[in-house]
C-alpha cells in the first residue's frame, strides 16, 4: 500500500478536501476510489471530501493498488531498469518485447516481468511502445501517479529512414485504419489529427538519421508519416521499409521526461541508441 501526505499551506485554508487533492493532482476517479475506502485522513481520522483544511494540516491518502492477478509472472524476461521510485518505474525496453499481453504473447511481455517483480501492483505503462521498438518505457506503479505521469510526460524518439532528409519540419496529416486492418494504420482524410516534428542529425549510406517529437499520438503514427512521404523506415516491412540491414523499424524512444507525481521533481532520462540501428548510419 503506498502512503502519500499531503500538507496543507496557508493558500488552501478554507478549501474542501476535494478541491485540495484535486489541486494536487488526484483524479476524481481515485478520489472516489479512497473516499469510498476511507482512504483519505486527517491526524488519523477519516476525512470527508466536503471537509475543509486549515494551513499545517497533514492529509494522507492510501493507495491500495493491488493487481487481479491476469497477467501472470515471468521473472526470465529482460529489460534494463532506467529510473525507480515509490510511484515510477522505467524501463530500457529492447526490441522484440511486447509492453502488453496479447493472444499470442500472453507470457513473454513487459507486462509480465513487471508482474514478477510487484505482483501485488497493477501494470500501468504511460507511454506505450510498438513489440520491435526499443527505449524507454514509463510506467507508474499506482494509479494516483498514472494520470499525473500521462499529463506531464514528454517523449524523443530517434529514426533511421530510407532516404536524404535535409532540416527539420513538420509532417501535419490525420492517420486512421488502413481498410478493414485492425492494426495497419494510413494517411486518412477520415482519420485523426496526427503531427509529428522531425530535425535530421546525421546521413550516411543514403539514409538519415532523426530526432523525432510528437504532438498527438496515433498508432504507428512515425511510421506512417514517414512512409507516406516517401521516406519510411529502415526495416519497417509493414510499411515499406528497406530489410535488408536490419531485422525490425529502426525506431527507438531515446529520451522520456516527466514530473515526479508526489514531488513534482523534473526527471530527465537518455537511453543510448541500440547497436542495430547505429550500424545503419555509421
Amino acid at each position: 500500500m503506498r502512503e502519500l501526505e499531503f500538507t496543507v499551506g496557508a493558500e488552501d485554508t478554507g478549501q474542501t478536501a476535494l478541491t485540495f487533492l484535486r489541486r494536487r493532482g488526484v483524479s476524481r476517479r481515485s478520489i472516489t476510489k479512497l473516499k469510498a475506502s476511507g482512504g483519505i485522513t486527517r491526524g488519523g481520522e477519516v476525512l470527508r471530501t466536503v471537509d475543509k483544511v486549515s494551513e499545517g494540516d497533514k492529509v494522507t491518502v492510501f493507495v491500495d493498488d493491488k493487481s487481479s492477478g491476469v497477467i501472470l509472472p515471468n521473472s526470465d524476461i529482460k529489460a534494463a531498469v532506467a529510473f525507480e521510485d515509490d510511484d515510477v518505474i522505467v524501463f530500457d525496453k529492447p526490441p522484440f518485447l511486447p509492453v502488453h499481453p496479447s493472444v499470442k504473447h500472453s507470457t513473454d511481455t513487459l507486462a509480465n516481468l513487471f508482474a514478477a517483480m510487484f505482483p501485488d501492483t497493477v501494470f500501468r505503462s504511460v507511454n506505450r511502445l510498438d513489440r520491435n521498438t526499443s527505449g524507454l518505457c514509463v510506467c507508474a506503479k499506482n494509479r494516483l501517479a498514472a494520470p499525473k505521469l500521462a499529463k506531464s510526460i514528454s517523449k524523443t524518439y530517434f529514426a533511421v529512414v530510407d532516404g536524404i532528409i535535409e532540416g527539420s519540419g513538420e509532417i501535419d496529416l490525420p492517420i486512421g485504419r488502413m481498410g478493414d486492418s485492425i492494426i495497419k494504420r494510413a494517411v486518412s482524410q477520415d482519420g485523426q489529427s496526427a503531427v509529428t516534428c522531425y530535425k535530421a542529425i546525421r546521413h550516411k549510406n543514403g539514409r538519415t538519421l532523426l530526432e523525432i517529437t510528437l504532438k498527438t499520438g496515433r498508432t504507428h503514427q512515425i511510421r506512417v508519416h514517414f512512409a507516406h512521404i516517401g521516406y519510411p523506415l529502415c526495416g519497417d516491412d509493414m510499411y515499406g521499409g528497406d530489410c535488408s540491414a536490419i531485422g525490425r523499424q529502426a525506431l527507438h524512444c531515446g529520451r522520456a521526461e516527466f514530473s515526479q507525481p508526489v514531488t513534482g521533481e523534473r526527471i530527465s532520462l537518455e537511453s543510448e541508441l541500440p547497436k542495430d540501428i547505429r550500424s545503419l548510419i555509421e
